[in-house]
């Protein structure tokens, strides 16, 4: 069985990361609610910054599409779920459009492309740069001609003669349509380690500036048109259900500290019967009463490290929860907050001491990309000898490890850096804490025995 299903969409492509995809998304995204569109927000690729804003701004949580980590039918999935409810899909590729994992541009934007039989819009980012755009452009257009790039929208457009050079350019040596242009910005979100400033820490007061450009000088009205010109697809029968349900709690860290989660993670926890409690880390005194597990998830700890060590209460109820043996699952920055203490900027804080680990935020990214791991080590989590795949981005590493007796790293790394570039994965009693970040696609296991972990810990 499967489904006939048509929505218009746009995948918002780049020659290069970092040249206004996600500014000109967020700014598009805006003017559409306005107009009274109800928008599906998507990010291709592992992010959760950029999907952050995505979801704040249209309303909707922003999903990944990802054909590294799951197959294409899960792909079709993640589309069809936050995509069946909504008039219009905006896609933000991520990278350049033909960036992949390889020379083949494997599980690129430009792949994803044709998978969702997606038009395509380049935002080009023009600095210091004329006719030059016509020829990148004119090679990105012959490179893959199945490809359906549709138009392309000139940023960083610093006066008037610059942009009447690009586009007579563009429109002299290609068919390609100028959509319009992005002037200089000033007023826009701010970039720092990891990415964007995350939406917990900037208010979207931008977006009434960043919108008025782009009124002024976009022309919509032809972006609405490529979106509705979008080819029906054919999405394959998938579901997650599943016959047995879980009367428990878990406890999942939100806030502007953690904050980094996959939407699919937690409507699976959800969709067994599990309740999920936020916890404010930064200014919850205590754990929920009756949560049966915990979930801490990715962030930056480094940023709110005085407020987090501060919070004595908690971080001592977290410790004694994992010597209880509740169960425990920590990605990325929830790693770092069990460990012994993260120094930041020539400051040392002291965490939960779960962990005789410290850890220590360089200026450079220590892990970044796609992680596979061979799992070696017993835990109640994995079978010895899985393959997983997952990915990682921390500019934190661990600058001593000293385990002890019952703790274990259970991950081989074949591809990423994890702790030390060989391992990953700190396994003691029901605790799981690791730098690599798991999709409940790729990884459906986890969740299940996490949760079944929980429920025997409820018993106990």
């Amino acid at each position: 069985m499967s489904l006939i299903f048509n929505i218009p969409r746009l995948i918002i492509s780049s020659h290069k990361g970092g040249a206004g995809k996600t500014i000109f998304t967020l700014g598009l995204i805006q003017i559409l609610k306005e107009k009274g569109y109800k928008i599906a927000p998507f990010k291709k690729g592992p992010d959760y910054i950029d999907a952050g804003w995505l979801s704040k701004i249209s309303g909707t949580p922003c999903r990944n599409l990802d054909l590294f980590l799951f197959d294409k039918k899960h792909n079709f999935y993640s589309f069809f779920r936050g995509a069946e409810k909504a008039d219009l899909a905006i896609i933000e590729g991520n990278r350049g459009l033909y960036d992949g994992v390889d020379e083949y541009g494997s599980c690129s934007s430009a792949e994803l492309a044709k998978l969702l039989k997606a038009p395509i819009i380049l935002v080009l980012d023009c600095t210091k740069a004329t006719r030059s755009m016509a020829a990148l452009l004119k090679g990105f257009l012959e490179f893959d001609t199945e490809i359906p790039i549709k138009g392309v929208v000139l940023n960083n457009i610093a006066r008037p003669r610059h942009e009447n050079i690009i586009r007579s350019s563009i429109e002299k040596y290609t068919e390609t349509k100028v959509l319009g242009v992005i002037p200089r910005l000033k007023n826009v979100v701010k970039e720092r380690h990891l990415g964007l400033v995350t939406h917990f820490e900037k208010d979207s007061l931008f977006l009434k500036d960043l919108s008025a450009k782009l009124i002024e000088n976009v022309d919509l009205e032809s972006i609405i048109e490529i979106a509705k010109d979008s080819q029906a697809l054919d999405i394959p029968s998938l579901s997650f259900n599943s016959v047995k349900t879980y009367d428990l709690k878990i406890g999942v860290f939100l806030d502007p500290a953690f904050q980094f989660y996959y939407p699919e993670n937690l409507e699976f926890l959800q969709s067994q019967g599990a309740e999920l409690v936020y916890i404010n880390s930064l200014k919850d005194s205590h754990l929920p009463s009756g949560i049966s597990g915990l979930y801490l998830g990715g962030g930056f700890p480094e940023i709110f490290a005085e407020d987090l060590s501060g919070n004595v209460e908690l971080r001592k109820e977290v410790k004694e929860a994992v010597e209880s043996g509740m169960p425990v699952y920590a990605e990325c920055g929830g790693l770092m907050y069990l460990g012994e203490e993260i120094e930041w900027q020539g400051k040392k804080f002291p965490m939960t001491g779960v962990l005789p680990v410290r850890f220590k935020v360089d200026s450079k990214p220590h892990g970044h990309g796609y992680v596979i791991a061979k799992v070696e080590g017993k835990n109640p989590y994995f079978n010895i000898g899985d393959t997983i795949l997952g990915h990682e981005f921390h500019y934190s590493y661990p600058y001593q490890i000293e385990l002890k007796k019952g703790m274990s790293t259970i991950f081989k790394l074949e591809k990423g850096t994890g702790l030390d570039g060989f391992r990953d994965g700190i396994h003691y009693k029901n605790l799981l804490a690791s730098y690599t970040h798991f999709h409940i696609f790729s990884v459906k296991f986890w969740a299940e025995n996490f949760l079944n972990l929980a429920a025997k810990f409820k018993t106990t």
